[in-house]
């Protein structure tokens, strides 16, 4: 596909200008955004296009989201009949499209579940933990458990709550302080492992570092362990397999929930249809998002194991209902789309293309470590970290400027990376989330990009 009209370069300068003048963007910076001008008018399969008519491969499928690629006409055609049959009813009722959502959700995760829809992955994970709170009040009322152990360089959303609950100093340091309801743990990192020992000598240090972390609290204040299945913001960390599976066996010993943080791993992203699958595990509280809608409509989701549930039915005079509402939540053309979206995941065998197509990606990047600055290639699936380091030995990560080099490097060469936000010690990952549809030749380009990349910039 080209872009279907004509680049206008006094239609694109007006953009700019009103776009600069009217809104108000995250992340970057408006001084460097209007430096560095992309005006996104169309997309298909993994390239979008600005309005120059400049082509890019994107090799983040947005913000790691837009799973079946650009461009799916016939969602546009699900959103447009629902729109004329019902727009939208809050689920203080039914509608047809969310309950055959939830009934999808529930089969992909193996069954077992019921799905409370919310907007957004921070919503999803917020409202996942509004659950376990009132689920452990009327369980355990004779304990105060309100604590969340989570990990360190973890990423879980925007709101207050889900920042508190990440542990990126950087992203959390203009917003303290916070509520202190989140107690954070090593994250499981291999490569950089944060007690200096190697895998499996190591007999999951990290692991054993949460079991102290729960006596040291006091159990009867622990109400749940959060987790990602390969942690993303961090540069893709993906832990050894035993490691999600002991988490598992915390939380019932001490009879916490397992609250698993599916916005970006899931629906296909790390070559199966969630993260946890990998593992063995059957998680308390999902969250979903991203991948769900593939992005063409904003639609979330908390989902939650039936032993959670049922601890919500009642008589209406018990008043043990889930105590808060979401005005857009199962959002009938939202979840009409998704539902259609899941069905081309599904029907396309998105998640079998991932995992066939990941690993291709991740061998040819491999090939790069001929470059001496190459530390690390990793991941599952199409969920890739390629580490960069100044030396191999010490690993001693190359600097915020040499990565933004890199990036920049592959941006004007029409391919769009994304790179890590963990700091000076992990913030040297170019990440790599293209669209499940993305071609052999399209992992090709990228692969040929960053070695050009390597070869031209000077990291030492």
């Amino acid at each position: 596909m080209s872009p279907s009209s004509k680049p206008d370069a006094a239609f694109r300068q007006t953009v700019v200008r009103r776009d600069l003048d009217n809104v108000l963007h995250p992340i970057v910076q408006h001084r460097a955004l209007e430096a560095r001008q992309i005006v996104v008018t169309q997309a298909q399969g993994s390239t979008i296009y600005d309005a120059d008519g400049t082509a890019y491969l994107d090799a983040m499928a947005g913000l790691w989201c837009v799973n079946i690629g650009y461009g799916r006409t016939e969602l546009a055609e699900v959103a447009a009949e629902q729109l004329r049959e019902l727009a939208y009813y809050p689920q203080s009722a039914m509608n047809v499209p969310a309950s055959t959502l939830a009934e999808q959700i529930n089969t992909l995760m193996g069954g077992g579940y019921h799905t409370y829809f919310v907007n957004s992955g921070s919503e999803a994970n917020e409202a996942g933990f509004k659950i376990t709170r009132q689920f452990m009040r009327q369980e355990h009322p004779q304990d105060t458990r309100f604590k969340t152990i989570s990990r360190y360089f973890s990423y879980h959303g925007t709101t207050l709550a889900t920042l508190d609950a990440g542990g990126m100093g950087e992203r959390k340091a203009k917003f303290e302080p916070y509520s202190g309801d989140f107690v954070h743990v090593a994250h499981p990192h291999c490569y950089r492992c944060p007690f200096g020992l190697s895998y499996p000598s190591c007999n999951l240090a990290c692991v054993k570092n949460i079991e102290t972390t729960i006596l040291g609290e006091g159990p009867e204040t622990v109400a749940a362990i959060l987790v990602e299945p390969i942690m993303s913001g961090v540069g893709v960390s993906v832990p050894p397999d035993e490691y999600l599976p002991e988490v598992e066996k915390l939380c019932r010993k001490y009879d916490l929930l397992l609250h698993v943080d599916e916005v970006i791993n899931g629906f296909g992203r790390t070559g199966k249809m969630f993260g946890h699958q990998h593992y063995g595990v059957k998680p308390d509280i999902v969250a979903v998002a991203k991948g769900i809608s593939s992005a063409y409509m904003p639609i979330a989701a908390t989902v939650v194991k039936n032993s959670v549930f049922e601890s919500f039915l009642g008589e209406p005079s018990q008043n043990r209902q889930v105590a808060q509402v979401n005005t857009y939540g199962g959002h009938a053309v939202a979840a009409a789309v998704a539902a259609h979206n899941i069905e081309i995941l599904v029907g396309e065998k998105l998640a079998d293309r991932a995992a066939e197509m990941g690993a291709y990606l991740r061998d040819a990047l491999r090939t790069l470590m001929r470059h001496p600055h190459v530390g690390d290639v990793r991941g599952k699936g199409l969920l890739i970290g390629f580490e960069l380091v100044k030396d191999r030995a010490s690993k001693e990560p190359v600097t915020p400027a040499q990565i933004g080099t890199v990036v920049d490097f592959c941006k004007d060469h029409g391919v769009l990376v994304g790179r890590s936000n963990g700091g000076r010690r992990y913030g040297g990952v170019v990440n790599i989330s293209p669209p499940l549809v993305i071609t052999r030749a399209e992992c090709d380009r990228i692969v040929e990009t960053l070695d050009r990349a390597l070869t031209a910039l000077d990291l030492s």
